[in-house]
């Protein structure tokens, strides 16, 4: 239990039949300041039921709660304030981590049930730039957060690999490309064919009217536009896998849009049936003025199909395919409309399973305050910074620790855990500017800071030769060591709360507390002095270092040994 649950339950003894046990929980607090204790409940509350001055209610219940789990109970005015015994809970928290390990924390709330994740998602063709790195390592993270409580992530990369950007890649690569140089830089060559196409199409308006044909031609299968859309894909998936390597992130699926090609005439036949089309200006739409929505556009004018019919189609598959207990989009805050949209006509069909689906939304990634765009080329590529953030993780451990082994392999670990740290660090909401020098720094709110204070806690484990017995109670009860274990007793509900929000950040924000405050017990205690406390400091280190180490794991980091 965590302290707030000992404390609610001790007062609910006294006014239970005045207060539920929610009603009391609800009601408590943390005090800004140690000195007031671990938890404060006001008396207010219960002012009108026993007709008393606030500060005598808490005066009389003082004298009524039972304080075997308490140091102190206080009485100061209107507030009750309690000091936790830190002894008894120190002993069952590190006695709980020695047990588990990095199974700490773990339920099985989820039932095992299936969440398909939809995340990542690059165009075809494109490359993928920092403005993808959001939604792939938030879907990542969001799906190791939901597998420690129990449930069964599906990650889906649902590429971008069909729409009339094809039809506009055909014409470019026919008039100005050669397969040489696509061969050889795939990517970079053709985000140049497409951002040639727009600039040439601004003068040469006709060129529009070129690729819609083109695209027309691959939707009816023509051969010659086929083979090259299978081949724009399958170069593109190479160059996305070596990113992919390098995040360490793998999927599930790579079923893109084009997948669902096939599976929009039974959506549209569902609809039709339903009678829920109804015609505007020769489109096919659905009217959503009940949901307080803009109508859904289902067809346009001349027949072809829009990102929602696909999505429709989508939703429907993972349904039959996983039966899933919640599915989740990790994708942009702009897109919520369609979201909703999406859901509003799926519950006109009758699937009221579209409640089990919630789009996760996030904010963007600035450089100098501004919003990056493929179409002018002005990309950030993600390869290019990941690189870059593993050379200045080196160049700071060559500093540090120029003889540490396996240095390669830790500043990769260090570089690009620090730009995802970064990104999870924040609320998913927030929009946030990117500069890779205060990113990959080993001091302040960082991952690389969050990743020492880890190789600095295996460091001393490793100097005392320290195993930890999951049989034996380890006590300590002193100020400095109480921070770090209300931290560590925290864990489990932080995972719960990270889940119920769809939220990474709160435990990238766990991470960053738990290495300060380690930190700081670091500097004020001689861990390795040889008295009678000795071991029980190093099992709270061991406890620490096993935490910050899941915390680290839950984002999609490595915690290395050494650095």
């Amino acid at each position: 239990m965590n302290n707030k649950e000992i404390v609610a339950k001790a007062i609910f003894q006294a006014v239970q039949d005045d207060l539920t046990l929610e009603q009391v929980a609800q009601l408590l607090e943390n005090p800004k300041s140690a000195e007031h204790g671990d938890v404060a409940f006001p008396a207010f509350s219960l002012a009108k039921i026993y007709r008393k001055a606030p500060q005598q209610i808490a005066a009389d219940l003082a004298e009524k709660i039972d304080g075997k789990d308490f140091e102190k109970i206080e009485v100061v005015g209107p507030y009750l304030n309690f000091f936790m015994n830190k002894a008894m809970i120190t002993e069952a928290v590190i006695g709980q981590i020695a047990k588990d390990k990095g199974h700490y924390g773990d339920s099985n709330i989820g039932g095992q049930g299936n969440v398909p994740i939809d995340m990542s998602s690059p165009n075809i063709a494109k490359p993928i730039s920092m403005g993808h790195l959001r939604s792939t390592v938030i879907g990542n993270s969001l799906a190791y957060i939901l597998e420690k409580i129990g449930y069964q992530p599906i990650r889906i990369n649902h590429l971008g690999d069909w729409g009339t950007q094809f039809g506009k890649l055909i014409v470019a690569y026919k008039k100005w490309g050669s397969e040489e140089a696509v061969k050889n830089e795939p990517i970079a060559e053709l985000l140049r064919l497409y951002v040639d196409f727009h600039e040439k199409a601004e003068t040469e308006p006709e060129l529009e009217e070129e690729a819609r044909a083109w695209f027309k031609k691959l939707e009816e299968g023509n051969q010659e536009a086929t083979e090259l859309w299978q081949w724009f894909r399958t170069e593109s998936l190479k160059e996305f896998d070596k990113i992919y390597a390098m995040l360490e992130i793998s999927f599930d699926s790579y079923n893109g849009e084009a997948f669902y090609n096939d599976k929009m005439a039974e959506v549209v036949t569902m609809l039709e049936e339903k009678h829920l089309l109804t015609q505007n200006d020769g489109a096919e739409i659905v009217d959503l003025s009940a949901y307080d929505l803009n109508p859904a556009l289902i067809k346009k004018s001349d027949g072809a199909t829009l990102y929602i019919t696909r999505d429709l189609a989508a939703a429907i598959y993972r349904k039959r395919t996983y039966d899933f207990a919640q599915s989740l989009y990790a994708v942009g805050n702009e897109q919520s409309n369609h979201f909703k949209q999406l859901k509003a006509v799926l519950k006109e069909l009758g699937f009221d399973w579209a409640d089990d689906m919630h789009h996760i939304p996030f904010g963007l990634i600035t450089q100098g305050g501004k919003k990056l765009s493929t179409r002018k080329g002005k990309i950030v590529l993600l390869e290019k910074v990941l690189n870059e953030a593993v050379e200045l993780a080196n160049k700071q451990i060559m500093e540090k620790n120029p003889d540490l082994p396996n240095r390669e392999e830790v500043a990769k670990q260090v570089g690009i855990g620090a730009v995802i740290f970064h990104d999870l660090k924040n609320d998913r909401l927030n929009n946030f500017d990117f500069v890779l020098d205060e990113v990959v720094r080993f001091e302040g709110e960082t991952g690389p800071y969050v990743q020492y204070t880890h190789a600095r806690s295996m460091s001393i484990l490793r100097k005392a030769d320290f195993t930890i017995d999951e049989n034996k109670a380890y006590q300590l009860n002193d100020k400095d060591s109480w921070e770090v274990v209300k931290l560590l007793q925290k864990f489990p509900e932080v995972v719960l709360q990270a889940a119920e929000r769809y939220e990474p950040s709160v435990i990238a924000k766990h991470a960053i507390q738990l290495a300060q405050a380690f930190n700081k017990y670091y500097a004020h205690v001689k861990i390795l002095a040889e008295d009678e406390q000795k071991e029980a400091r190093l099992a709270l280190v061991f406890a620490m270092a096993t935490i910050l180490k899941e915390d680290l794991r839950l984002l999609g980091l490595h915690a290395p040994n050494e650095m």
